[in-house]
């Protein structure tokens, strides 16, 4: 049987050894453990992580974060794994996060109801080392140019993300769903993680990282307005991001986008992106 702990503070180099060889399907856990450490107090990015051992090793690893999230690294012992950090959490899981296979088992253990089921997607993983990004033409010559966001975006970024959620994530447009997402980006813009995509001086697509580590960002984040699309704004947007992250010594980015959606992976694969694994992201309906 394997030896199940909710990990504390001092714990993350040995979870840092069992992430860091899964890179790009950890990169949500990587990220916030490297940021807020393994102290959980229910901020932003603060989580309760439990994992699995087997000889004084971590073999599986699952989080529970301060927004409900649960993300998972659990290639076995998953069970085990989501009911302990479950219920050290003790909070109700309003998503969950992680390699396609984990997020269905995850879903049997918990019994989730697919009737609270919000928004549910299988998607393609994606990966590129940075010093082969392939950079638009319309960004390599300047026809559009990308800034990261400043303070008085704020209320355009947030109108946008708004949008984005209630196209693709199938969420109610209210004061909480707005409050939430002001919150969201206000934090970005703090972390300058947001790009605005610009045709003269007109802002037309935006991206952001939604993970960041030293060696590896995870695009997200990105949008552009219905009456834009199909002009090349989003993956100029994305490249001009991965510029600005290979700059700093970055060295690989991390995406994922829906199975069937074609222009997306087109897109990204015109950057040279390649495919390498399967996500899944499922979020609960907001309890009433």
């Amino acid at each position: 049987m394997p030896d199940i702990r909710i990990l504390r503070p001092g714990d993350e180099p040995i979870l840092e050894a069992f992430l860091r060889p899964r890179v790009e399907s950890s990169m949500f856990l990587l990220g916030n453990m490297r940021a807020a450490g393994l102290r959980d107090q229910g901020r932003p990015i603060e989580g309760t992580y439990a994992a699995a051992f087997e000889d004084h090793e971590i073999v599986a690893a699952a989080a529970s974060y301060w927004n409900g999230n649960l993300v998972l690294q659990a290639p076995i012992h998953l069970p085990e794994v989501v009911e302990a950090v479950t219920s050290a959490a003790g909070r109700r899981v309003q998503g969950l996060i992680g390699p396609a296979e984990q997020v269905g088992a995850a879903w049997q253990v918990l019994g989730i109801d697919p009737r609270t089921v919000q928004w549910d997607e299988e998607e393609k993983l994606y990966t590129l080392a940075l010093a082969d990004l392939v950079v638009p033409a319309a960004l390599a010559e300047g026809r559009v140019s990308a800034r990261r966001m400043e303070p008085q975006d704020l209320e355009l970024m947030t109108a946008w993300r708004v949008s984005m959620r209630v196209e693709s994530m199938h969420e109610e447009d209210t004061p909480r769903l707005r409050q939430n997402t002001r919150e969201t980006v206000e934090r970005g813009l703090n972390r300058g993680e947001i790009w605005l995509l610009e045709e003269d001086g007109r802002p037309v697509s935006t991206t952001a990282f939604n993970a960041s580590l030293a060696e590896a960002v995870q695009v997200g984040g990105v949008w552009t307005p219905p009456e834009l699309r199909s002009r090349g704004y989003a993956r100029a947007a994305v490249a001009a991001s991965l510029l600005d992250a290979r700059s700093w010594g970055v060295e690989w980015a991390v995406l994922f986008t829906g199975r069937e959606n074609w222009p997306a992976q087109k897109a990204y694969e015109s950057l040279g992106f390649r495919h390498v694994g399967d996500y899944r992201l499922v979020l609960l309906r907001p309890a009433r």
